[in-house]
C-alpha cells in the first residue's frame, strides 16, 4: 500500500511566477541545510521551469545571486539523457549555460550524469559517486536535502516512465531506463531515494498538464500508468508549484494564500 502523504500545492498566476517560488524555494531550502549540517544537497530535473528558475538564481540583478551559500552546495541530477554534455537534450548542458557558468558554485561540488557513456556503466558511476560524495556504508540510501521534479503530459517523472523497468527497481540508487516510448535510454535516480528526499518538490506549469495533474493527484492509484504517483516523500510532505493553467482542474485554493492541500492515502 502507498504511504499517507499530504501535498500542499501552491498556485501561483503566470510561468514566471512559479520560477521565482522555485528560486526561493531552492535558495530557503540551501539555507536551512547549509545552517543545520553545514551542507546543502540538491538534486535538480531539466525543463522549462528549471531553467528559467536557473536564470533567477543566477541574476545578478536579481535577490537570489548574494543569498545563496553556494560554497555550502553539493549539486546532483535527477536524470540524464543519455547524450554528451555538450548536446543540445543534455540536462546538464542547459544548467551549465543557465546557472553553473554564472554562479559561484565550485566545479568539486557539481556532480553530473555522465551521459556519454554506456548507460549501465553511466548509472554504475553515478551511484558510486553518490555514495562517495555521501559516505554511504553497505545498503544505507542518500537523503538529498531537496529533489527538484517535473512531470510529463504522461504522467512520467525523472526518468521513470510508464510500464518501464525502472519503476520496478528498489535497490540501487541510480539506474539506466529504457524508454521505449522515445526509442532511447536515460539514467535516473530511482524512486525509493526520491522519497528519501528531506523535501521534495514538483514544478509544473502550462495548461497541458492540467489533466495528467489531475489524474495522478485525485485519480486512483496507478503508477505503472502515471509514475508521479510513486512519489511519496518518507517526510508525509509532498509540494507542487503549479502555474494557473496546470492547476485548472485542481480543486480551486484558499483565495489567501493561493494555496490548498490534498490527502493522498
Amino acid at each position: 500500500m502507498p504511504r499517507s502523504v499530504t501535498v500542499t500545492y501552491r498556485v501561483l498566476s503566470t510561468p514566471a511566477e512559479t520560477a521565482r517560488a522555485a528560486a526561493q524555494l531552492f535558495l530557503d531550502a540551501a539555507v536551512k541545510s547549509a545552517a543545520a549540517r553545514g551542507i546543502a544537497r540538491i538534486a535538480i530535473s531539466g525543463g522549462t521551469t528549471p531553467k528559467s528558475m536557473f536564470a533567477l538564481l543566477a541574476d545578478p540583478a536579481g535577490p537570489f545571486l548574494k543569498q545563496v551559500p553556494w560554497d555550502k552546495i553539493e549539486l546532483y541530477w535527477v536524470d540524464e539523457r543519455c547524450v554528451p554534455p555538450d548536446n543540445a537534450e543534455s540536462n546538464y548542458r542547459m544548467t551549465r549555460e543557465a546557472l553553473l557558468s554564472k554562479v559561484p558554485l565550485p566545479a568539486e561540488r557539481v556532480h553530473r550524469m555522465e551521459g556519454e557513456l554506456a548507460p549501465e556503466v553511466a548509472a554504475a558511476r553515478y551511484e558510486s559517486i553518490i555514495r562517495n560524495s555521501f559516505k554511504l556504508e553497505g545498503a544505507e540510501t542518500p537523503t538529498f536535502d531537496l529533489v527538484l521534479l517535473g512531470m510529463g503530459d504522461d504522467g512520467h517523472t525523472a526518468s521513470l516512465f510508464p510500464h518501464t523497468e525502472a519503476l520496478n527497481e528498489m535497490s540501487h540508487i541510480v539506474v539506466p531506463n529504457h524508454v521505449p516510448q522515445k526509442d532511447t535510454w536515460r539514467i535516473t535516480l530511482t524512486w525509493p531515494v526520491i522519497n528519501q528526499g528531506r523535501e521534495v518538490a514538483f514544478l509544473i506549469e502550462g495548461g497541458g498538464k492540467a489533466q495528467v495533474l489531475h489524474d495522478v493527484f485525485l485519480g486512483p492509484y496507478q503508477p505503472e500508468t502515471y509514475p508521479s504517483q510513486i512519489i511519496r516523500p518518507a517526510s508525509g510532505r509532498l509540494t507542487l508549484l503549479l502555474d494557473a493553467a496546470a492547476a485548472s482542474k485542481l480543486p480551486a485554493p484558499a483565495e489567501s494564500d493561493s494555496s490548498g492541500t490534498l490527502e493522498l492515502r
